[in-house]
């Protein structure tokens, strides 16, 4: 058996490392990694690989970006010369940017059966990329797997056979169950002044914001929104602010970049390494995101969680975890729940089932099965 898995943004790193692992461990099974490029940044891929233990990618397709339909396409052609090359029996995708439904694509049409992991989220936010990715890869992949029981009754919902779905957990807790000891070897506490050497444990409160989603940044009003958010919160908390290369950019597009710097209390710092985040985010006071990858790490760290955005296509981060989802995007009403927070008013969640750092185990060994 000959697998492709396909990875085209740094959430795919964390989802596919483990799979790459569980499936190079079944008896006569290869994985081989494809990296689109469609997001990016040579230090950064390579921290992440290195990180997470990846191999050097296969096969490096160089996208780069450009529009949805672009870069689609661009992946589109260049993934079909891998596959008529490899001739792999299977191609595994995951999560839910535009290289996994470009790659799905490819395959269905090559009659290449396909694995979706992480399948069945829904925002039912069409004007969100991400949904029409996911909608689209679920409606004709062969075999979909489902990280939370939302998922389920959406596939079913949609009329999705049973046979092709199957409950597995989540693959990128069982990075962060694997990696979540070592991301405390390193020095970023103390890199941003939150720790001393000796304790390794957080010297002062602090929370940590990301904010990339074009909803948010791409609008002079969203990132006004996001930059009152800082100015209040930070009367009471130092922010760490990995800022996303998109934020950065619209900030100065618009002309607020001054008004970023000038924020008291806030730290900003270039996008960090997969270990590093985990430790950032492990001794924060609260998290203020607008991902959902984020959403779920939380959740399994119990840390709270306060979601920037209108809708969350992972409502078992609500209903069981951490996360407070922030509907009318009023930052006002964001700083009043962080408020509630700091005061030690912590919404207590527990962990979902099958989040256990065993997913891709599950997975690989119901692909075996399949293709025994």
């Amino acid at each position: 058996m000959k697998v492709i898995q396909v990875v085209g943004a740094r959430p795919n790193f964390m989802k596919v490392a483990p799979l790459h692992r569980a499936i190079q461990k079944l008896a006569g099974w290869t994985s081989k990694i494809v990296h689109t490029g469609q997001h990016f940044d040579a230090k950064m891929s390579d921290v992440f690989f290195t990180q997470l233990e990846l191999p050097e990618p296969d096969f490096f397709l160089g996208i780069g970006g450009g529009s949805h339909t672009e870069v689609t396409a661009k992946i589109m052609v260049a993934f079909e010369k891998i596959v008529e090359a490899e001739k792999p029996d299977l191609i595994i995708v995951v999560g839910d940017v535009t290289s996994t439904l470009a790659c799905t694509l490819v395959a269905i049409k090559m009659g290449i059966k396909v694995a979706h992991v992480e399948a069945g989220l829904r925002s039912f936010d069409r004007t969100m990329p991400e949904e029409l990715n996911r909608i689209l890869t679920d409606s004709v992949a062969d075999y979909l797997f489902v990280t939370e029981e939302s998922g389920m009754q959406h596939l079913k919902n949609e009329g999705v056979a049973d046979e092709r779905v199957f409950f597995a957990g989540n693959v990128m807790i069982d990075s962060l169950v694997r990696y979540q000891e070592k991301a405390k070897t390193t020095t970023i506490l103390e890199d941003l002044g939150l720790s001393t050497n000796d304790s390794r444990l957080a010297t002062s409160d602090y929370i940590v914001m990301t904010m990339h989603r074009p909803a948010n940044v791409d609008t002079e009003k969203g990132l006004q929104s996001i930059l009152e958010l800082i100015e209040l919160s930070s009367q009471d908390t130092k922010i760490i602010f990995p800022i996303h290369p998109r934020t950065r950019a619209h900030m100065e597009k618009f002309g607020l970049a001054d008004r970023l710097d000038q924020a008291k209390n806030l730290i900003m710092t270039e996008p960090l390494g997969y270990l590093e985040f985990i430790q950032l985010m492990s001794n924060a006071t609260a998290i203020l995101t607008d991902s959902g990858g984020i959403q779920e790490e939380t959740t399994y760290l119990g840390v709270p969680c306060l979601t920037f955005r209108d809708s969350t296509e992972r409502p078992i981060t609500v209903t069981l975890g951490t996360n407070q989802l922030l509907s009318d995007l009023d930052p006002k009403k964001t700083y009043a729940a962080l408020k509630e927070i700091l005061a030690g008013k912590v919404k207590k969640g527990s962990i979902p089932p099958l989040w256990d750092g065993k997913a891709a185990e599950r997975i690989a060994a119901k692909l075996a099965e399949i293709f025994a």
